[in-house]
């Protein structure tokens, strides 16, 4: 059995969970998530703590029970806590706006860049150099993250482009003479 799977995932005061056939859905007080369930897992909700074991002996069923465990303790999280991402940006005239679900880039370019945020997905700027990125889906918030990062992601001479807060940046060492 996979290792991941043998932890259950506690349920938090405030957060329903709701097994119908084929799916979970995770209900908190931050929004309401929902995925498919592998056919080869099997979801227990018991004491407050959701179990999870594969249904077969196959190597698939072994493997994705510890997946639908990670996926199913993201939502827990994602609906009780939220997720969010940090982003900054390193360059002389670069800077970021939030309008609404908007985002207004200037990194640079000839024209500026404006990306719409998906349904789901907040984003602030606490000042012009800092983009914070929040949601309650896990995965839509790294991929949003990433596509703003993809913009102008950072060069190893100066460093500079947008990063995330906690990234390291290795500056090469310039040709000599």
């Amino acid at each position: 059995m996979s290792r991941i799977a043998k932890y259950p995932v506690q349920i938090p005061a405030g957060v329903e969970v709701s097994l119908s056939a084929g799916s979970i859905a995770v209900k908190g007080g931050l929004g309401t998530l929902q995925r498919a369930q592998f056919d080869g897992v099997r979801i227990a909700q018991e004491n407050g703590a959701l179990t999870f074991a594969p249904t077969n002996p196959s190597r698939e069923a072994h493997a994705m029970s510890g997946t639908m465990r990670a996926l199913v303790a993201g939502m827990v999280q994602g609906v009780s806590k939220g997720f969010e991402r940090k982003l900054t940006l390193v360059g002389v005239g670069f800077k970021a706006q939030a309008q609404g679900n908007k985002l207004n880039l200037s990194l640079g370019f000839s024209h500026p860049i404006v990306k719409e945020m998906p349904e789901g997905i907040k984003v602030e700027t606490p000042s012009p150099t800092e983009i914070v990125i929040k949601g309650v889906d896990k995965q839509l918030v790294g991929q949003v993250a990433a596509e703003v990062r993809a913009y102008r992601p950072p060069e190893p001479y100066k460093g500079k482009g947008v990063r995330y807060a906690d990234e390291v940046v290795v500056i090469k060492e310039t040709k000599k003479k």
